[in-house]
């Protein structure tokens, strides 16, 4: 065929392209006008926006993916309004976008189909605590650190913390996690129950109604099905979680080091010893350079671990000794201690600032968070690769991590309106994912799949594994409405 014939075979498929995007576009908006008296007779006029502001603001997350705005943006006050909308939805065929805070960094709230973004900041209500069984059940609206100020007077804390003040039922959808998990787990290990609204409206208890055991060996885990699914196969409404009692005493200490591999060491050493550390991060050099400057700090600048310990006097004098014996053979710094709330959180300030310290690295410039996790013994390894690949491909990614799992992330620095520079950082994301795969590690310990990493999770679980998953997102959402676009690359329906 002459290349005249493949400029004009091309232009067809291209003609023929638009046209349907163009005839589903034109669909999807009649539908969408068809149902707008409904939703406001559901959810009232304030409840329904087709504002440009309020749509924008709902097709974007924090990440630097490119996102689009959903059609609409309904406001629903409880579960029945939830139920009733997803309804509207599934008879009219329009895609629904569960929405949270939008701290999410990996595109997972965009409307790549259009449809009905359903913003669930008003039910915001804690709904049942018991204290003498150590949990709680919250509606969508619930941020943890609203959740944690009503606390504060029980001696309860729920400990997960992912840095963002994220909703309890955002952080379910994504299994969010946080620098306490070394110690607490993440949310699959927090959450004991979840109400879901499906698709088709249908409202289930994925550990039955009211039910709040501690175990159970009762029939499929469904509660895990759906913490991680990142609303691909319905809307978390209600979580049930676990909560702990706030620790009698909290110690923090902050320890330099010549070499990664000596602040790895240390770490596997103390978990293998048994000290049952609160939280133990990891900034490399150039982070700790980039929070002395921000932060006007005076932390040398070598691989540095910050560490928590709590619990009783006794326990944490125990804690506290294990540890500094263990970094101090591993040629590790005096320890800087903090026992004060005061003096522990200016002692935390280097790692709580990272992200503004990367930043403030190129001003005007956005940060960008990669994430992925690898067997503890091998951080070392992919931290060395990782930091010569940014400095062979001139990338600015100075690298913070939640060392007690072998979680860590690269706080690349970029601007999002050059092409070419985004263009690079994809890659070297996932260069660096792929690195983390080669090390029998995962793609994302804690961000989520959303747009970013649909390949990479092909590549991580093989296509049988893949073809389950696809298997169940079919058998809960046979019409693909349930947050279209994220997790999986293509799905047929």
């Amino acid at each position: 065929m002459g290349s005249m014939s493949l400029v004009v075979a091309a232009s067809r498929r291209l003609f023929r392209h638009c046209r349907s995007l163009t005839t589903t576009i034109r669909s999807r908006g009649a539908a969408v006008d068809s149902a707008l008296p409904a939703f406001r007779s559901i959810c009232g006029e304030d409840g329904v926006s087709l504002g440009a502001a309020v749509r924008e603001q709902h097709g974007k997350d924090e990440s630097v993916h490119r996102c689009r705005p959903p059609d609409v943006v309904v406001f629903p006050r409880c579960v029945e309004e939830v139920s009733a909308l997803a309804k509207v939805c599934h008879s009219k065929r329009l895609p629904i976008i569960p929405f949270g805070t939008g701290t999410g960094l990996e595109g997972g709230v965009g409307a790549l189909k259009g449809g009905v973004c359903f913003s669930l900041r008003n039910m915001d209500q804690i709904l049942d605590l018991h204290q003498e069984d150590f949990d709680v059940t919250v509606e969508p609206g619930v941020t943890r650190k609203t959740l944690n100020a009503n606390l504060r007077d029980t001696g309860l804390w729920f400990p997960v913390d992912p840095g963002a003040d994220a909703s309890l039922c955002g952080m379910a959808a994504s299994s969010a996690s946080g620098t306490n998990a070394v110690r607490y787990g993440t949310m699959r290990e927090n959450v004991m129950n979840l109400e879901v609204v499906l698709a088709d409206g249908t409202t289930i208890h994925t550990a039955g109604k009211g039910r709040r055991p501690k175990k159970t060996s009762a029939g499929y885990n469904l509660t895990n099905l759906f913490v991680g699914s990142e609303g691909t196969l319905g809307i978390i409404t209600k979580t049930t979680l676990r909560l702990y009692g706030i620790p009698d005493s909290m110690v923090s200490a902050v320890c330099s080091f010549p070499t990664v591999q000596a602040a790895v060491d240390s770490t596997v050493q103390i978990l293998q010893a048994g000290v049952a550390i609160a939280r133990i991060e990891f900034l490399d050099d150039v982070m700790i350079d980039a929070c002395n400057k921000f932060s006007s700090l005076s932390y040398p600048v070598t691989p540095t671990l910050f560490l928590e310990f709590h619990g009783s006097e006794q326990s944490l004098e125990e804690q506290v000794t294990t540890t500094e014996e263990i970094t101090q053979a591993n040629e590790g710094s005096d320890f800087e201690w903090a026992r004060d709330a005061e003096k522990r959180n200016r002692l935390w300030k280097a790692r709580h600032d990272a992200w503004y310290a990367a930043q403030a690295l190129r001003p005007g410039c956005k940060a960008y968070s990669t994430d992925v996790c690898v067997p503890i013994s091998r951080l070392p390894q992919i931290i060395v690769e990782t930091k010569a690949d940014l400095l062979e491909n001139k990338l600015t990614g100075p690298i913070a991590g939640h060392v007690g799992d072998g979680n860590f992330h690269c706080l690349m620095v970029l601007d999002p309106d050059d092409p070419e520079e985004l263009h690079q950082v994809h890659l070297f994301s996932e260069r660096l994912a792929r690195r983390a795969l080669a090390m029998n590690g995962t793609c994302t310990g804690e961000h989520g799949v959303g747009l970013g990493k649909r390949g990479l999770l092909y590549e991580e679980m093989g296509p049988e594994t893949m073809r389950v998953m696809q298997n169940i997102k079919n058998a809960l959402d046979p019409k693909n409405l349930m947050n279209p676009g994220k997790v999986f690359l293509a799905e047929e329906h």
